[in-house]
């Protein structure tokens, strides 16, 4: 994908127009996407195997449903608890820092000055920076230099949780709509082409998000979505026999 990058005549940045920082508007861009793709995927998997072995309307939207429901409390928790621990370890990290700075500021601030050389800076430059910053926040200097940390940019894990938890039930309503609307016969072959259609979408949309190439994001999402689907159908009708 392509963005609007100036010159130094007429200065302008590709993320200019992009309203959350990049580092949070990717935290939640991934829960999203992870759920919308993981819903319509496990879903579409669940009631597809069913279907392969029953025709059994009651059952396989049974499925569907215990499917959606399971998928999305378990995406918005396992996302939660991921998140929170890495919050958990950050805010550990910046305490052991802040502690480090209290009791040796001097053999900090020369870390600091070498962390920087190590960048690429001269060494008085590098001391330069290090005093500047130290005076300003020397907490934020060291987080940020040493771990990557932004001291007021700490994952959220609701934020997580809830992105996943809604997007997990919107793509996981796409083909348990499909299949509880259509009649039997064209059930299988229209949920794999609307389920289909919903992976490129959703693929489309996070690559625009998240600056990348669509036509790979889209190709991936439908490639596994489908293998997903085939896998399933095909275990369903070698044991359909069984189930119904």
């Amino acid at each position: 994908m392509s963005f609007e990058i100036g010159t130094d005549e007429e200065p302008q940045h590709w993320h200019d127009d992009v309203d959350a920082p990049v580092g949070s508007r990717l935290n939640w861009l991934r829960a999203a996407v992870l759920g919308a793709n993981d819903g319509i995927v496990s879903t579409a998997g669940v009631v597809m195997g069913v279907a392969g072995a029953t025709s059994d309307e009651g059952a396989i939207l049974l499925a569907g449903v215990a499917a959606l429901t399971a998928g999305a409390i378990s995406m918005a928790a396992g996302e939660y608890v991921s998140v929170s621990t890495q919050r958990d370890s950050e805010r550990s990290i910046l305490k052991l820092e802040a502690t480090e700075l209290e009791r040796m500021p001097e053999t900090e601030f020369d870390e600091l000055v070498t962390m920087y050389e190590e960048k690429g800076l001269s060494a008085e430059t590098a001391r330069r920076v290090a005093e500047e910053l130290t005076e300003h926040d020397a907490l934020r200097a060291h987080a940020e230099v040493e771990f990557g940390i932004d001291p007021d940019e700490l994952t959220n894990p609701w934020h997580a949780a809830w992105a996943s938890l809604v997007a997990f039930t919107v793509g996981a309503l796409v083909p348990l709509l499909v299949l509880a609307l259509l009649p039997a016969s064209v059930r299988v072959p229209l949920t794999v082409v609307v389920v289909a259609v919903a992976l490129a979408v959703t693929g489309a949309i996070s690559a625009q998000l998240g600056f990348s190439n669509k036509p790979r994001a889209v190709l991936r999402n439908v490639t596994g979505g489908l293998l997903a689907m085939g896998v399933t159908y095909v275990i369903g009708m070698l044991f359909g026999t069984h189930i119904v």
